[in-house]
């Protein structure tokens, strides 16, 4: 069934924190044409290997400083909303951002990256039942390299102060005491990005506000057109606690065993009758209850509650009982475990399934090999004369004397 105009937008803008030129979106809608979004993500970090991140800077960022987001759940349920919506994805896979962002991952594993990461997206996508026909995966190596696209971001640079540059960018790059140079064309890329994508709106986290800002004055000054933009919140984490890589509690692996997801959400911070930065109550609201309507054509998100089911459509109506304490922690976290685990069932059975998938896997992310214990020498300096063997000291004692012998006659 074909969806209307209202719908579609409906979907488009669901969960999002603000839009720069709506009107846009609009027109494309109203002339009957596709509308093409793009969204950028950086080929740098674990990806779906840390999928649901448990840390305090936020569900949204997977490391402080992300650049071009990492993915997560809210995102990947923004972009399901758009193909649902009838709009053309394309994700582009940020190779070159990578290097530039401060050498995040060794340039020899983004490639690899790159493959894992179009595995981990469609994978998660169909686990929704989205279809994927308007799904596109560019690699931006593909056409960043070409000398018009070089000659562009020449001219941005000789037309954007490093002072505008900086601030476009300090959000989301990799900031230092030194930073290189790299870390101002960055932005620059991100933004000529949109004519080279040829799409009518980029997707981002509200942390790249100033890039879009920055495309929407820049890209005109190279006879190019605005683009819409659509911005994702950044929502609470489920975790109180700082995120540590080598705490494995700290994030949610995509392979996780359900009885591991159980124990990681247990573990999550969730304050009796606290709705505000309450990264449960956030996660129902942007992944799982978006995610309920994908699969089973309505939003519903049950809780088992002293052997009632607690049946919720709507956020509002969760939140309201979570406040009045009708709604506790711990049914709540259970009832969030099934559904994520629901997700993620689909996903590891097709990583379970493909070869290919897991080859990837493990170019992308090789395991470390541990490191040898350096075994300090002893010196023996002895009396600083070279080490003789043992079964050499007869010949070598004979030969000196004989040595010595003729140098004394000689003299």
């Amino acid at each position: 069934m074909a969806l209307t105009k209202e719908e579609r937008l409906a979907l488009i803008n669901e969960n999002l924190a603000e839009v720069l030129n709506p009107e846009i979106i609009e027109d494309v809608l109203d002339r009957g044409e596709t509308l093409k979004i793009y969204w950028g993500t950086a080929t740098t970090a674990s990806l779906f290997r840390e999928w649901l991140s448990l840390n305090a800077d936020g569900l949204m960022r997977l490391e402080a400083n992300s650049g071009l987001s990492a993915p997560h759940p809210l995102q990947i349920m923004k972009i399901a909303q758009f193909l649902q919506a009838g709009a053309a994805v394309k994700v582009l896979l940020a190779d070159v951002h990578a290097f530039l962002d401060n050498l995040k991952a060794p340039i020899e594993l983004v490639e690899e990256r790159a493959k894992y990461y179009r595995f981990c997206i469609t994978a998660l996508l169909r686990a929704v039942n989205v279809p994927v026909e308007k799904l596109e995966f560019v690699q931006g190596s593909s056409y960043q390299l070409t000398p018009k696209y070089t000659m562009d971001v020449y001219k941005l640079c000789s037309i954007t102060s490093s002072h505008d540059a900086r601030k476009a960018g300090a959000e989301v790059v990799k900031q230092t005491d030194n930073p290189p140079i790299s870390g101002l064309i960055y932005p620059l890329l991100q933004a000529i990005d949109e004519e080279y994508l040829g799409v009518h709106a980029q997707f981002g986290g509200v942390d790249q506000r100033k890039i879009f800002a920055l495309a929407k004055d820049v890209l005109p000054r190279l006879g190019y057109k605005e683009r819409a933009h659509l911005m994702n919140p950044l929502v609470p984490s489920l975790s109180a606690g700082k995120m540590s890589s080598s705490e494995p509690n700290s994030k949610i692996d995509l392979l996780d065993t359900p009885d591991v997801v159980a124990r990681k959400v247990k573990k999550a911070n969730a304050a009796p009758k606290q709705v505000h930065e309450n990264g449960l109550i956030s996660f129902v609201e942007y992944v799982l209850l978006p995610a309920s309507e994908l699969l089973d054509g309505e939003r519903c998100f049950k809780v088992e509650k002293d052997g009632e089911t607690l049946v919720y459509k709507d956020i509002e109506a969760l939140k309201k009982d979570y406040e009045a304490d009708v709604l506790s922690p711990q049914a709540l976290k259970p009832a969030v475990t099934e559904s994520l685990n629901r997700l993620l069932a689909p996903i590891q059975a097709e990583y379970q399934a493909s070869q290919e998938w897991q080859e990837t896997t493990k170019k992308a992310y090789p395991a470390e090999q541990p490191k040898e214990k350096k075994v300090k020498k002893v010196k023996d300096r002895g009396n600083r004369r070279p080490a003789v063997k043992p079964e050499e000291k007869g010949a070598t004692e004979e030969k000196g004397t004989t040595n010595a012998m003729e140098n004394l006659s000689v003299n």
